[in-house]
């Protein structure tokens, strides 16, 4: 059986945002076990699953990511919406849109240090979907 469950979140500033507790919080019954899976319905911003007890590594990865895929980056064609907008889907690509963690007795099995973040690569955001999946 799945089943679905929708959340918005943000807007955003650009960076890296822990969404762990919004994202459960939306979930109301959890199964025994299964799978949790979570999607991102958006080309310019991703998820990912990361260490959330030192906010130096968020600006850690935002330091990276931006040295990946730079604004004004020459040769770069698809800038219909300005200069963040195709490093903004480079980003999208590398962080992935999908993050799934199985679930056991009843709950996430996240690891002690680990946090879903939604990683915002626009300098303007709009409001995220997400599309949570329960799958027992």
């Amino acid at each position: 059986m799945v089943t679905h469950y929708t959340l918005s979140v943000g807007p955003f500033k650009r960076g890296f945002h822990l969404i762990t507790n919004d994202v459960f919080k939306v979930v109301s019954q959890w199964p025994d076990h299964g799978v949790f899976q979570l999607f991102i319905q958006h080309t310019s911003a991703g998820i990912c699953i990361n260490e959330h007890a030192d906010p130096a590594v968020r600006v850690d990865f935002e330091l990276f990511f931006d040295r990946l895929a730079p604004e004004h980056l020459p040769g770069i064609q698809h800038n219909d919406e300005g200069p963040d907008d195709m490093p903004a889907h480079i980003k999208s690509v590398l962080s992935g849109s999908t993050v799934s963690i199985p679930i056991i007795d009843g709950r996430p099995a996240l690891g002690t240090w680990q946090g879903i973040f939604l990683c915002e690569f626009r300098t303007n955001a709009t409001r995220r979907k997400l599309i949570i999946s329960i799958i027992e």
